[in-house]
């Protein structure tokens, strides 16, 4: 018996918003490259993702360190993605005085 050796490609996809995840679930590579960074091991990811399979986790590891730099740029546009998309949110909902608004129309409808 000989052992077949077979290159696989990465667990990763893509999803409609442009978000890389991880296998077939919804846990994105930058939240697995964020708590491999912290120190946290292939198993400890795998418990707190349940979802996630080890072999998925020890193969998309290997790939953020074979192309660090690459990973690195993608998750440095999405930080520049999320850090817009909040500046647009906050414009068009203004969080000054949410409590107060909110807490006035409480007191409207306890009224009526």
């Amino acid at each position: 018996m000989t052992l077949r050796i077979v290159a696989e490609s990465a667990p990763l996809n893509t999803n409609e918003d442009g978000a890389i995840l991880v296998g077939n679930t919804r846990v994105t590579l930058d939240t697995l490259v964020a708590v491999f960074k912290q120190g946290t091991t292939a198993e400890e990811i795998v418990y707190r993702y349940p979802s996630l399979n080890l072999a998925d986790v020890y193969a998309t590891i290997a790939f953020y360190l074979k192309h660090q730099l690459e990973v690195e740029d993608y998750l440095q546009q999405r930080r520049q993605l999320s850090q817009e998309v909040r500046a647009m949110n906050q414009t068009r909902f203004d969080p000054q005085g949410l409590r107060d608004r909110l807490l006035a129309r409480k007191t409207q409808q306890e009224a009526c």
